[in-house]
């Protein structure tokens, strides 16, 4: 038996694993099999931001590794930017205590500014940007996202309503022709559950750079509350978001004159 899967076997006898860990790693293996988002052999960069999707990623990316035939391996990725106002010891150390493998990237392009005042594009460009370099220089094949069914559907509608374009975040996504893979294991899933599951986890306290310091300002979040009012009436709203790019009735799309350039609407 080689050192990791020693490894493997003290981890299954150590940690008992709780019962919403295993029902959402049942969904998560129906969405890995549905997109096909990992493969034999394949090393994947957990994106690990300090939130609790990131982390709770990272608990069942473990669970399947145990119970999946397909051989695979991951390493959460944390970007540093070496905020004044974020240190991040607390996450450390919680990769360290649960026995995740890790990586630390210090990035200089935001260095000493402060995570508070950082605009939302500015940071995810950075942090992405990071991820795919470091992906290249360590061999990775797929980076793995913590977002969930909510954050699928709020883009969708993102897209709709401020860049007037159809599309979603997808749950594996092909960049660099093919030289990278974004996956997104969590994408049945919703929000409350995942809040549920850092709860039982013990994860909500650790902090981080979960989502843009301003984002509870921004469209997304304007989206968010709509949906969450909108669900008191049809519970499935959320989920018939998710499903309408995977139904289109392609028939009822609007469609130029060829030849003709189309019109700009404008209403009062």
């Amino acid at each position: 038996m080689d050192a990791k899967a020693e490894i493997e076997v003290a981890l299954r006898k150590k940690y008992v694993v709780p019962k919403l860990l295993k029902e959402v790693s049942r969904r998560s293996a129906r969405a890995i099999l549905d997109y096909g988002m990992i493969e034999e052999g394949d090393r994947i960069a957990v994106a690990v931001s300090g939130g609790k999707d990131s982390i709770s990623l990272l608990h069942v990316l473990r669970h399947r590794r145990r119970v999946s035939p397909v051989k695979f391996d991951f390493t959460a990725v944390h970007i540093d930017f070496a905020f004044a106002d974020f240190n991040p010891e607390k996450l450390i150390d919680y990769l360290k205590r649960n026995e995740f493998d890790f990586l630390v990237e210090k990035v200089s392009a935001l260095k000493g500014e402060n995570y508070e005042d950082i605009d939302c594009f500015r940071w995810s460009w950075n942090r992405r940007k990071a991820l795919f370099q470091l992906c290249e220089q360590k061999g990775f094949t797929k980076i793995a996202f913590g977002h969930h069914l909510d954050d699928i559907a709020e883009t969708i509608l993102l897209n709709q309503f401020y860049r007037a374009e159809v599309g979603a975040m997808k749950p594996c996504q092909e960049l660099f022709e093919g030289r990278i893979k974004l996956i997104r294991p969590l994408a049945y899933e919703r929000e409350t559950v995942m809040e549920a599951l850092a709860r039982e986890l013990d994860i909500e306290s650790i902090g981080g750079q979960s989502k843009c310091a301003n984002d509870d300002t921004s469209h997304r979040m304007i989206l968010k509350k709509m949906l969450r009012n909108m669900e008191r009436d049809n519970p499935n709203v959320v989920p018939n978001i998710f499903k309408s790019l995977q139904n289109i009735r392609y028939e009822y799309l609007l469609d130029k004159v060829e030849g003709r350039k189309a019109a700009k609407v404008k209403m009062k």
